[in-house]
């Protein structure tokens, strides 16, 4: 009976030590950024603008802005947890032979920017990003795009305003219900500092929505998605199933390409 005893404190206490340190490092089980020197040149092979957002708390957020002449509209980019936007040339190719400018962005603490990660900072960040693009687009020229992570910032800015369209590549139903198909054995709800609630946001955009999601993804599950379009009001939605596609290269596919080119026209 005490070997029981001795068992079980072991167990709660590693359990709880387990606990404790999902709940202080999640930062680091969440995002992996990559660094860039501030003097690295990027590498786009067409014509772009590098730029910088100062936010008020003292972040320096960077950007790429693809340039195209007669362009349809531009495409404000949210990449996934990991990389930076020097990873991205495959994206602004493809949105360019598509007839469209891009804004690829880095959050903060990715490539050159700096700040500290927050999910309302990311929100205020997405914000800035989507002012700049006002600027030099009307608003129903803006389309809005996020893969994997960047799908939850991306639907967020899209409930707060009125983009042409929204898509979605890889999206998740909501950072915590993702936490705990992850981890099933911890409290997720209860550690969880990032949440994205996209099922609850995605009710609150007014645009055409296109959903991208491989069968086999086994990072995010394409239940996921299926869920998360479920939850979008009215008919002006679509969701795309990409057979026999992971959670990466959904590009490969013609598929996605052909459902690309209908999203973009």
């Amino acid at each position: 009976m005490r070997r029981l005893k001795k068992i079980a404190i072991v167990l709660s206490v590693g359990y709880l030590l387990i606990t404790a340190l999902a709940y202080f490092y999640q930062e680091r089980l969440i995002f992996f950024p990559s660094k860039m020197p501030m003097n690295h040149t990027y590498d786009f092979c067409q014509p772009y603008k590098e730029f910088f957002i100062d936010t008020e708390d003292g972040a320096r957020l960077n950007a790429v802005h693809i340039k195209q002449e007669d362009a349809k509209g531009v495409i404000l980019y949210f990449h996934g947890n990991s990389g930076n936007i020097s990873h991205l040339n495959h994206v602004a190719n493809r949105f360019s032979r598509n007839g469209y400018e891009s804004i690829l962005v880095d959050y903060r603490t990715y490539g050159k920017s700096s700040g500290e990660l927050s999910e309302e900072a990311l929100y205020s960040d997405a914000e800035k990003f989507y002012d700049y693009a006002l600027e030099h687009y009307d608003e129903n020229n803006i389309i809005l795009y996020g893969r994997s992570f960047g799908t939850g910032v991306a639907t967020w800015l899209a409930s707060e305003h009125h983009p042409g369209r929204l898509i979605l590549e890889s999206p998740f139903f909501s950072a915590v219900d993702l936490g705990k198909h992850r981890f099933p054995f911890l409290p997720i709800d209860w550690l969880s500092k990032f949440r994205f609630p996209s099922n609850e946001y995605i009710k609150d955009v007014t645009c055409a929505i296109y959903l991208f999601h491989g069968k086999e993804d086994s990072v995010i599950p394409y239940t996921s998605a299926k869920r998360l379009y479920e939850c979008i009001p009215g008919t002006n939605k679509h969701l795309i199933m990409v057979k026999d596609a992971g959670h990466n290269y959904l590009q490969d596919f013609d598929v996605f390409k052909k459902g690309l080119r209908e999203a973009l026209k």
